[in-house]
């Protein structure tokens, strides 16, 4: 990347799609650290811990359901309709999820069954965000400016999920209905930046081809190219196994008895982590031995994972929480550039839908892993098991796709990497 590509926050839509995607990521941190909360809250008002950590097994399986049912046509969405356009819309329905929340809250008719609905229609809304957002950032910025242009992205995500889930703690301690009017105000902001962003350059898929075909074009690209597949596949297990964060109302609530504004805070150390890792990275971009050091941090996750679920300490819960975050962040930073910059503008969409997929199944998906087997055997067991799997799935990857041990830049290179 040239020292001379011009900075992403020097280009006027970046700055607003920069913005747009803090201000919508405070919102939606703000109302899933809520929406845990008062579904494992009431669900403790008649259920016993282990039931009532399958509550929040059950509330990440119906938030991954609609991106798994939907992902094939998210993924022709984004590439086939204007995608400032998807994302505007995917923030209205979240608006409007912060509104019937609020209005609940704020009339004390709060149920679990009306939690679980406008979950899944967060999973709608996300499973149409994903594609468009992830394939939108790299028709704002010039090619080499799109590994800090990433960063940034990545920074701005993580920055509103250590204000998100801080503020909404907060503004639940004031009231029910507080912490989704003010997630309503961001949503209304995230928009407004959203239709500030000019018409960007689409590449034509040829419309008179089979939309079905299409779709799947999408499938078979992940599938072939093995370095794609591997660093998409790598999240989803270790990211599945080792699933902390949907345990941690349970840790805040009956471990480290630290309430609803101490898991504001223990949601928050993971993006702090992330954040300052991404801050590093969007000022001192990686440029070298990028698959190795992708492996490794998911080791250090995973080691983490277990750290945590150990500590019994605040602060050594809320470090291992921080470095958790931190080695994450330097994954994703990795799989995300390796990705766009190895997917032609045409496939983005459908390619990051793939993605997609695989992020909500190893989030969503792992929170509901990790609510069931903690019903099972305990949220102790079940947190620790998943870090020492993460790293097993580190070591097995290693093996499977050498091709993550082989990438040293971001250089695609001059033959696709495939079967």
């Amino acid at each position: 990347m040239s020292d001379a590509a011009p900075h992403p926050l020097a280009i006027r839509d970046f700055r607003f799609y920069w913005v747009a995607r803090l201000a919508s990521t405070i919102a939606q941190m703000s109302m899933v650290i809520v929406i845990g909360w008062q579904v494992y809250d009431i669900a403790r008002r008649t259920m016993d811990l282990h039931h009532a950590a399958l509550q929040l097994g059950l509330i990440g399986m119906v938030q991954f359901v609609p991106l798994f049912v939907l992902t094939l046509v998210t993924g022709l969405t984004a590439d086939r309709v204007d995608r400032r356009w998807i994302a505007r819309a995917t923030i209205a329905l979240e608006t409007f999820c912060a509104a019937t929340l609020g209005w609940l809250s704020w009339h004390g008719a709060t149920t679990l069954p009306s939690l679980f609905a406008i979950a899944a229609l967060l999973g709608v809304a996300r499973a149409f965000a994903g594609p468009a957002l992830g394939a939108l950032a790299p028709n704002l910025v010039p090619r080499e400016t799109l590994p800090r242009a990433i960063a940034l992205s990545s920074m701005s995500w993580q920055a509103g999920a250590i204000a998100g889930p801080a503020l909404g703690g907060y503004l639940y301690a004031i009231s029910a209905a507080t912490p989704y009017l003010v997630s309503c105000a961001l949503f209304a902001l995230s928009l407004t930046c959203m239709l500030l962003i000019r018409p960007v350059p689409r590449t034509d898929m040829g419309r008179g081809r089979n939309p079905w075909k299409q779709m799947v074009d999408g499938l078979h690209y992940v599938r072939r190219n093995k370095l794609v597949l591997g660093a998409i596949s790598l999240d989803l297990f270790a990211v599945l196994l080792g699933g902390a964060t949907a345990m941690l109302p349970v840790y805040a609530r009956d471990i480290l008895h630290a309430g609803p504004a101490g898991l504001g805070n223990l949601r928050a150390a993971p993006a702090l982590g992330a954040t300052l890792t991404a801050a590093w990275f969007a000022w001192r971009p990686l440029k070298h031995d990028v698959g190795v050091k992708m492996l490794a941090a998911v080791g250090v996750f995973g080691a983490a994972t277990i750290g945590f679920g150990l500590s019994r300490f605040m602060p050594l819960s809320l470090l291992c929480l921080a470095l958790l975050g931190a080695a994450d962040m330097l994954s994703v930073f990795v799989r995300q550039s390796l990705i766009q910059l190895y997917t032609p503008d045409e496939m983005r969409g459908r390619v990051g839908a793939v993605s997609s997929l695989f992020i909500s199944a190893s989030n969503e998906l792992g929170e509901a892993e990790s609510g069931f087997l903690a019903s099972a055997v305990g949220p102790v067991v079940a947190v620790v098991g998943g870090g020492i799997g993460a790293i097993g799935v580190t070591l097995l990857w290693a093996w499977i796709f050498p091709e993550l041990r082989r990438a040293r830049t971001f250089d695609p290179p001059a033959e696709p990497i495939t079967a």
